[in-house]
């Protein structure tokens, strides 16, 4: 009798709110560490992932596309921002693939959209701190 033992994934979104990223965050570093040839789970569990995944990435693509638009038209940070919000939109218009390179995949995708956030909400404090400089 073999039995499958899953990797360890923490159990904290049930009290995740949608922009909370220290639960997502520590999803997608157990997801990316996961060693695919030696790493079983079984549908369900990838399902289960795979929704937690995606559903953060709609939530924080959402919330770029929201911040993008305050941003100039010739804007550097706004085209990478469309292009990064692209990527997101296509990848997210198919369902995942529920094996664990496609678990990682959304795990990538998530990684990306927050470092794009972040690069956004820096810029923003920049401008803040030029203004009141001003």
């Amino acid at each position: 009798m073999t039995t499958h033992s899953a990797p360890t994934v923490p159990d904290v979104f049930h009290e995740a709110s949608p922009l909370d990223r220290e639960p997502y965050l520590s999803l997608v570093k157990a997801v990316l560490a996961w060693s695919v040839p030696d790493t079983e789970l079984r549908p369900r569990d990838c399902e289960q992932i795979a929704l937690q995944l995606s559903g953060q990435a709609g939530v924080l693509a959402e919330d770029l596309r929201r911040r993008c638009t305050r941003l100039p038209e010739i804007s550097t940070l706004r085209t990478l921002t469309e292009i990064s919000l692209g990527e997101a939109e296509r990848r997210l218009s198919t369902p995942p693939r529920l094996t664990v390179a496609g678990v990682q995949n959304l795990a990538r995708l998530v990684r990306a959209l927050y470092e794009r956030h972040d690069q956004l909400r820096a810029a923003a404090r920049l401008d803040r701190t030029a203004e009141i400089a001003r």
